[in-house]
């Protein structure tokens, strides 16, 4: 009998210390942040697909389910999930992963974003007056954020606080590293046309010039006259044509046939259990396909 209670006591702290964060992520991207800082401290389950866009989601049952039973929910934010996650919080009934409560956590509050302070008007398209929310195709912002993720994991998980950190601290080095070869690589680029706003950081924080979108206005599909007036524009320059695996690929086929640029269409965010290996290999992916 004293065996068995034994045996029992030790099952329980064995089980206790591999008690893991549950962490529900709003997009692949913040889903392999949250595992590479969390590591085995974490369980993570990611809502959105990788191959849809994140504004234009919804709510499903099976998102429900899984907020219900987060200690951590981690967001984009600067209203990229506006569309879908309010309402998959409400149909969640978790007060704990609720927005200004410990369990909810935004990416977007913890870097500076840029296109902050525009008009909140719906004529002008798919507009983000809080700013860009596509931050995460800047690895060094997203290991601001990563930080920031440390210390609220070290909040449910004191015990691996240290761990966490020293994880935040190894993917900011491997940004480093990752982003000082990439400018090498792009350095005098002549630039890139976009579907969307959506690589700006990138572009920005590789210090090549964007010539211009596919999308007339942010969210709205390209227009026949906004392609002409882009072929028009661009005539003559060289550059290179850039799109997610989810946008459509007519218009820059279009303009790449027009100009005689080169178009590449490739992914916006890592495998639903992506790592941040896959993560650098995407962003490199676009790097390197910022040169024609």
């Amino acid at each position: 009998m004293k065996k068995l209670l034994l045996f029992v006591v030790l099952t329980l702290v064995s089980w206790s210390a591999l008690a893991e964060v549950r962490v529900v992520a709003t997009v692949p991207n913040m889903g392999m942040l949250a595992r590479t800082i969390g590591g085995d401290a974490v369980q993570v389950t990611v809502l959105a697909p990788p191959d849809r866009d994140a504004h234009y989601l919804e709510a499903r049952p099976s998102m429900m389910a899984a907020l219900r039973r987060a200690d951590l929910l981690v967001a984009v934010g600067a209203e990229l999930e506006v569309g879908w996650l309010p309402a998959a919080l409400a149909g969640a009934h978790n007060p704990g992963v609720r927005v200004g409560r410990s369990g909810y956590f935004e990416g977007a509050a913890q870097v500076e974003l840029i296109d902050v302070g525009g008009p909140a008007d719906r004529a002008l398209g798919d507009v983000h007056p809080a700013g860009n929310p596509h931050f995460y195709f800047d690895p060094l912002r997203m290991a601001e954020v990563g930080h920031a993720l440390a210390e609220r994991l070290a909040d449910f998980d004191s015990a691996n606080a240290d761990r966490f950190r020293a994880n935040a601290e190894a993917f900011e080095a491997r940004a480093r590293e990752e982003v000082s070869r990439w400018q090498a690589h792009v350095e005098g680029a002549p630039g890139v046309v976009f579907y969307h706003k959506d690589a700006d950081y990138l572009a920005h924080l590789l210090d090549v010039p964007i010539l211009g979108y596919l999308e007339p206005l942010p969210g709205i599909p390209p227009t026949a006259r906004h392609l002409s007036e882009l072929v028009n524009s661009l005539r003559g320059r060289e550059g290179a044509i850039l799109y997610a695996d989810f946008q459509p690929s007519q218009g820059a086929e279009f303009l790449s046939r027009q100009l005689g640029w080169p178009q590449r269409r490739q992914p916006m965010q890592v495998a639903m259990n992506g790592t941040a290996d896959d993560y650098f290999a995407m962003i490199g992916q676009w790097a390197e396909g910022m040169r024609p």
